[in-house]
C-alpha cells in the first residue's frame, strides 16, 4: 500500500464508484478502499438475514418469508430516470454489460385521497379522473404549447419568455387549476417519452451498479482494498489532502474522495430522511397489481413542506422470493417520529408481512458553507 496514486476513494457507495471508474477510464492510477467487507456502503443491497440482523438484531428472520439469498434489499432505493444522466454514463462506459435492467411498471399520483396512474399516452390522458372535461381541455392547451415549444422559434414562445417569467406563471396562462398544476409539475414532468413510466430498475437491486462500476475500475488498473479499518485521510499544513494511512501503512495521493463518514468534521448536516421498508405479498393497490411502481404524494396532497414517495419492486425483479413485494416509503423528515410522519404512505400499502423504520442524516462539504 505504501505507493502514490492520483487518487484515493474511500467507500464504495454509488458516486464513489462512478468516480472511480470514470476516473479509472481517464488514466488515472486509483486505489479504492472501504471499511467494510462488501460493496455498496449505504447504498448496498442486503439479503434478509442481513436485513433481520441490521434491524431486529438477530439473523434468524420467519422461515416464512423465503429463504434469504433471495432477497436484495436496498437501503437507498430509486429508480433510474430511463433517459438520464445515470443511464448515459452506463452506456458511455459500457457498464451496462454487467447489467441486466427492466423497465417499472407504472407511475402513479396521489390525489385526494386515491391512486391514479399517471398519463403516458393521450388516449389515458383523455380518459384519466383526474381532469374533468373542461379543465382537460385547457391542459390540452398547455401540453401542445410544451410539444410546439421550440428555442429558436420566437412564434412558438406565445409572448412568454421563458428566461425571465417563472413556471407558475407560465401555466396561470392557461387557467390551470392547482391541483392540475400539482399533478403536472410533481408527477407528469418526469415523463420524456410515451412508456408506461419513465423508470428502469436493475435486476437484483442497485447494490449492481457499484460493484459493476467497480469491475470498471479494475478493468483499467484500479486497486480495490475491502475491510480496510481505522482509513485517516492525511492534510499537509495547508489544509490540503495528501494521503491515507491504514493499518499502519500510508497511501499517498494528490486526491482524495470520500463518503461524508470518513471525514466528520469536514462535512454539515442538512437534514434527515426518514424511511419505512416493508415486506408485503401482494402489490400496491390501485396500481393495476403493477410488480413494480412509484407512488407520488405531492406536498400539498398531504400539508407537508415536500412530497412523499412509495417505491416497489418484487420477484419481478429479483430482489424478493416468488409472490413477495418490497415496498419503500420515503420522504424527507420534518419531524422526529417516522412511524407518524410516513403513515400516510403506510396506510396505502395495505397489510404489510414486516415494516422496518430507519432515519438517516444528509451531509454536505462545509466548504460550500465559506469555510
Amino acid at each position: 500500500m505504501d505507493e502514490e496514486y492520483d487518487v484515493i476513494v474511500l467507500g464504495t457507495g454509488l458516486k464513489e464508484c462512478i468516480l472511480s471508474g470514470l476516473l479509472s477510464v481517464d488514466g488515472l492510477k486509483v486505489l479504492h478502499m472501504d471499511r467494510n467487507d462488501y460493496y455498496g456502503g449505504e447504498s448496498t443491497s442486503l439479503n434478509l438475514n442481513q436485513l433481520w440482523k441490521r434491524f431486529r438484531g438477530s439473523d434468524t428472520p420467519p422461515e416464512s418469508l423465503g429463504a434469504s439469498k433471495e432477497y436484495n434489499v436496498d437501503m437507498i432505493p430509486k429508480f433510474i430516470i430511463a433517459n438520464g444522466g445515470l443511464v448515459r454514463v452506463l452506456i458511455h462506459t459500457d457498464v451496462t454489460k454487467y447489467l441486466h435492467f427492466k423497465a417499472v411498471d407504472g407511475s402513479f399520483v396521489y390525489n385526494k385521497g386515491k391512486i391514479y396512474k399517471v398519463p403516458a399516452t393521450d388516449v389515458e390522458a383523455l380518459k384519466s379522473p383526474l381532469m374533468g372535461l373542461f379543465e382537460k381541455r385547457r391542459a390540452r392547451k398547455f401540453f401542445i404549447y410544451v410539444q410546439d415549444y421550440e428555442d429558436n422559434d420566437p412564434k412558438s414562445h406565445e409572448g412568454l419568455d421563458l428566461t425571465k417569467v417563472t413556471a407558475r406563471e407560465v401555466i396561470s396562462k392557461y387557467g390551470l387549476e392547482d391541483d392540475t398544476v400539482d399533478f403536472i409539475g410533481h408527477a407528469l414532468a418526469l415523463h420524456l417519452d410515451d412508456r408506461g413510466s419513465p423508470y428502469i430498475y436493475p435486476l437484483y437491486g442497485l447494490a449492481e451498479l457499484p460493484q459493476s462500476f467497480a469491475r470498471l475500475s479494475a478493468v483499467y488498473g484500479g486497486t480495490y482494498m475491502l475491510n480496510k479499518p481505522e482509513c485517516k485521510v492525511e492534510f499537509d499544513e495547508s489544509g490540503k489532502a495528501i494521503g491515507v494511512t491504514s493499518e499502519g501503512e500510508t497511501a499517498k495521493c494528490k486526491k482524495v474522495v470520500c463518503d461524508p463518514s470518513y471525514l466528520p468534521n469536514k462535512v454539515k448536516n442538512v437534514g434527515k430522511v426518514a424511511r419505512a421498508i416493508c415486506i408485503m405479498s401482494h402489490p400496491i393497490p390501485d396500481t393495476s397489481d403493477s410488480h413494480s411502481a412509484q407512488v407520488i404524494l405531492p406536498q400539498k396532497q398531504l400539508g407537508r413542506k415536500s412530497d412523499m414517495y412509495l417505491f416497489c419492486c418484487s420477484y419481478a425483479h429479483n430482489v424478493a422470493p416468488k409472490g413477495k413485494y418490497i415496498a419503500f416509503v420515503s420522504a424527507e423528515a420534518e419531524t422526529d417520529n417516522p412511524e407518524v410522519e410516513l403513515k400516510p404512505g403506510v396506510d396505502l400499502l395495505g397489510p404489510v408481512d414486516e415494516i422496518f423504520y430507519e432515519t438517516y442524516d444528509r451531509y454536505v462539504p462545509t466548504k460550500y458553507y465559506g469555510r
